[in-house]
């Protein structure tokens, strides 16, 4: 369990690293523009990026069981707001792989963490 984790919480730094250190890259996987105001990069530097790092630093650092199962929540609600839009907004593949990948590091994270 402590294995999985940790790969878990790297997972998390390592995908926001994306986000937050090549926001335009990451804008342009997720076929986004970024717009005149500067705004774009920034949310996605935040959001998709820098929030994910401190969620995997945060869960190593604490290092318990509920710091992990939260890193799972937070991966799980991604999930769910992937699932909404695949839902209401239509579906494709790249949205599919998407949450396959959330949901994937967010339910093991908190059955590994809550239930065992």
């Amino acid at each position: 369990m402590d294995i999985l984790n940790i790969i878990f919480a790297l997972l998390s730094i390592g995908l926001g690293c994306f986000g937050w250190i090549a926001p335009r890259y990451t804008l342009a996987t997720l076929d986004l523009t970024a717009g005149p105001s500067g705004m774009g990069p920034s949310e996605i530097r935040a959001s998709a990026g820098a929030l994910f790092v401190g969620m995997g630093i945060g869960a190593l650092v604490i290092g318990t069981p509920a710091a992990y199962a939260m890193l799972g929540f937070c991966w799980i609600g991604a999930a769910t707001g992937r699932a909404t839009s695949l839902v209401l907004d239509g579906q494709t593949r790249k949205k599919w792989v998407f949450f396959a990948v959330e949901a994937s590091v967010g339910l093991p994270a908190i059955v590994l963490n809550l239930w065992s």
